[in-house]
């Protein structure tokens, strides 16, 4: 049923790749298909369905990365085929600033952003001028104010704006005091600051539990979703099209239901 579905959405795709891409140059369909991932979930998910794609007789590797800038660059570079680890928001800020052209292929999980603390057991035990790390992707930093106005912390100018910054905040009661590191370290600096708002790759990476650490959490109707991304000119190759299907599968679905208990939800 599997191997069908891959190839019947394959054919689909092309198909269409081909009416309106025709300029577009398919990857060399030699090898494996390289994709770069970050460890947690995205890395855990490929090595889940690597037999299965080895199964269709489309071979991959996965290559890990530990930051958000490499997998896009050698994305770009043609260093990897593919690359799963981002929301688009993220990709399109990417793009904008290094002039690259990638693309979504396929939506295929949320991962709720959280806000942790190892001193406080509530938002409302926070103190007065309390340090508060999050981090510092023009991306994530609008996502993570977000979260602290729907949790009562601040008020931002425009709620709705993705790219907020702290420039945005017009109401900040507690007088938090914000610091904007990089997203991979936030784990890391949770005992030197009062909170921090951490990407759920990093917070599950560091053995966080986001259901039950999170003094505040995004909602299963968190608008960022994260994508399997490629390049304009290899995002029909069959072998990304099987991925991505695969990726979408009831199989994955099953997975990430079973593995991150609710901490990694499927996009619908």
């Amino acid at each position: 049923m599997i191997r069908r579905t891959l190839l019947t959405l394959a054919a689909a795709t092309l198909a269409l790749a081909a009416c309106g891409q025709g300029a577009d140059e398919a990857a060399d369909a030699n090898g494996p298909l390289i994709v770069g991932a970050t460890a947690v979930p995205h890395a855990e998910i490929l090595e889940h369905i690597k037999p299965l794609l080895a199964a269709e007789g489309v071979e991959i590797e996965i290559k890990v990365f530990n930051d958000y800038v490499q997998p896009n660059t050698q994305l770009a570079e043609r260093r990897l085929d593919a690359n799963y680890f981002q929301t688009k928001p993220y990709l399109d800020e990417f793009n904008a600033s290094r002039g690259s052209g990638l693309v979504t292929v396929a939506g295929v999980h949320v991962e709720p952003l959280g806000a942790y603390s190892r001193r406080f057991k509530s938002l409302a035990e926070l103190p007065q001028g309390a340090d508060v790390a999050v981090p510092n992707d023009a991306s994530s930093i609008g996502r993570s104010l977000i979260l602290l106005q729907k949790a009562g912390l601040i008020r931002l100018k425009d709620p709705a704006n993705p790219l907020q910054s702290l420039r945005d905040i017009v109401e900040n009661p507690k007088d938090l005091r914000f610091r904007e590191l990089e997203s991979a370290t936030l784990p890391r600096v949770l005992d030197q600051v009062d909170m921090a708002v951490i990407n759920t790759n990093y917070a599950l990476d560091a053995g966080l539990k986001p259901r039950t650490d999170a003094l505040t959490l995004e909602g299963a109707d968190s608008p960022y979703v994260n994508y399997l991304v490629a390049r304009p000119d290899n995002r029909a190759d069959p072998r990304i099209v099987a991925l991505a299907a695969m990726l979408r599968s009831q199989a994955v679905k099953d997975f990430i239901a079973r593995k991150y208990d609710g901490a990694v939800i499927p996009a619908a």
